[in-house]
C-alpha cells in the first residue's frame, strides 16, 4: 500500500480539529513505542478530549483514511515501513486522574502506574499489582492487562468510549466482556476515552508494602532496563511461556538486534539497533523451537502494526 498523502481540504479540516504540536506528519514510531522500533506514521494525532477523538474519527472515515489507536506503545511492535494512515495516540493530554470516594476516574492516556500510585495516595486498594506495568490505563483495559494474579478488568466499573460512528457510549462492566488479555474493545471498534475504577478503602501501610514488594520483584526478574514491549507471549494453558522458552535453550538467543532476554526468557528485548523484522524473525524461531520440543504453540501477546 502506498503512503497516503493528505489532500489539502483534509489537512485543513484536520488542523481545525487538532492544533500545533499535537499533529505530527511522517512521525517515526520508534519515538512512541517502548521497543524503540518502528517506521513513520503518515499522521500522528495527540487528542485532548473525547470530542476531538470523535471529530478526527468521523473526518478520517469520510476521507477513507485508516486509523490506528495507540496508548503508551508498551505492548506494540510497529513494522519497519511504518503505519499508513492516521495514528491516534493517547498520552498525558488525555491523562487526568481524579476520584470520588472509592471510585477513581482516569483519562485513557494516564499511565497505569500513575493511576495505581494515585489510588494508593488516597488509601484505596486493589491496583497494587499494576504499579509496574508499563502502558496507559486505556491500553490496559483494552488488553485486560494483569500481573501477580491481578487483572485490571476486575476493578473496571465502566468505560466511556467513542464508537466508530463518532457516538459517545458508556459501557458498564458486564458490557466489556473481559477475558484473558481480552475485552470487547478488541472486537467492536470503539475507542476507550475514560475509565472508571471501583476500589476499596485499605490500610496505607499494607498498600505500600504490596507496591514495594511488586516493584522489587519486577526490578529483580524483568529486563526493565532494556527496550521491550513487555511480555512477548501469552501464557499458554498449564504452562509459563518464559519457562518453556528457557527450557528450549533460547535464553539470550539473538537475531540481529533482537534478543530473548537473559534475565527473563518471556521478554524479547531490543539489544541495540533491532528492527521489527529482527523481532518478528525471533518470535517465529521461538515459536518453532518451543513447538518442536514441547508441542505448545506460543501466541504473541504483543500487537503488531504497520506495513510489511
Amino acid at each position: 500500500m502506498q503512503r497516503i498523502k493528505l489532500k489539502d481540504d483534509f489537512s485543513t479540516q484536520l488542523q481545525n480539529i487538532i492544533s500545533g504540536p499535537r499533529l505530527l506528519l511522517d512521525e517515526p514510531m520508534s519515538k512512541h513505542t517502548t521497543f524503540r522500533i518502528g517506521g513513520p506514521a503518515d499522521y500522528l494525532v495527540l487528542p485532548a478530549s473525547a470530542r476531538e477523538v470523535a471529530a478526527v474519527l468521523i473526518l478520517a472515515r469520510e476521507c477513507g483514511i485508516p486509523v490506528t489507536i495507540l496508548g503508551n506503545g508498551s505492548n506494540v511492535l510497529v513494522r519497519d515501513k511504518g503505519i499508513r494512515g492516521l495514528v491516534l495516540k493517547f498520552d498525558v493530554t488525555m491523562g487526568s486522574i481524579r476520584h470520588n470516594g472509592a471510585t477513581v476516574k482516569a483519562g485513557a492516556g494516564a499511565s497505569l502506574g500513575d493511576v495505581a500510585r494515585y489510588a494508593a495516595a488516597q488509601g484505596l486498594t486493589g491496583l497494587e499489582f499494576a504499579v509496574g506495568i508499563p502502558g496507559s490505563i486505556g491500553g490496559a483495559v483494552f488488553m485486560n492487562a494483569g500481573a501477580y494474579e491481578g487483572e485490571i478488568g476486575c476493578f473496571v466499573s465502566a468505560v466511556t468510549a467513542v464508537c466508530p460512528d463518532g457516538r459517545l457510549q458508556r459501557f458498564a462492566h458486564a458490557d466489556i466482556r473481559f477475558g484473558y488479555r481480552d475485552s470487547i474493545f478488541q472486537h467492536n471498534g470503539c475507542i476507550i476515552c475514560e475509565v472508571e475504577l471501583a476500589l476499596t478503602a485499605g490500610d496505607d501501610a499494607a498498600i505500600d508494602r504490596k507496591m514495594n514488594d511488586y516493584t522489587s520483584r519486577r526490578e529483580a526478574k524483568q529486563p526493565i532496563e532494556m527496550p521491550s514491549a513487555g511480555s512477548t507471549f501469552k501464557r499458554p494453558p498449564g504452562y509459563f511461556a518464559g519457562t518453556l522458552i528457557e527450557q528450549a535453550g533460547l535464553k539470550g538467543y539473538k537475531i540481529g538486534g533482537a534478543q530473548v532476554s537473559g534475565k527473563h526468557a518471556g521478554f524479547i528485548v531490543n539489544a541495540g539497533g533491532a528492527t521489527a523484522a529482527d523481532v518478528l524473525a525471533l518470535i517465529k524461531e521461538v515459536q518453532r523451537k518451543v513447538q518442536d520440543r514441547f508441542g505448545v504453540r506460543l501466541q504473541p501477546e504483543v500487537r503488531i502494526f504497520g506495513e510489511e
